[in-house]
């Protein structure tokens, strides 16, 4: 796991933090906030997915 995979579900997690408060307390501005720190937060992780996949097929081929 790389720090982009880390950061990225940090991310997410935060942004369902920020999701559920929003909903509960009828906050948009808070619930979209939530959204977005999700989708970013899955934007980096993927980031780090792949490079993850690149080291693998890198010490495959070596």
């Amino acid at each position: 796991m790389n720090k982009d995979q880390v950061k990225g579900t940090a991310e997410k997690l935060k942004g369902k933090v920020n999701e559920a408060v929003g909903r509960a307390t009828d906050n948009p501005q808070r619930e979209l906030k939530g959204d977005m720190q999700q989708a970013a937060g899955q934007a980096r992780k993927n980031v780090g997915d792949l490079k993850e996949a690149a080291k693998d097929v890198t010490k495959r081929h070596h």
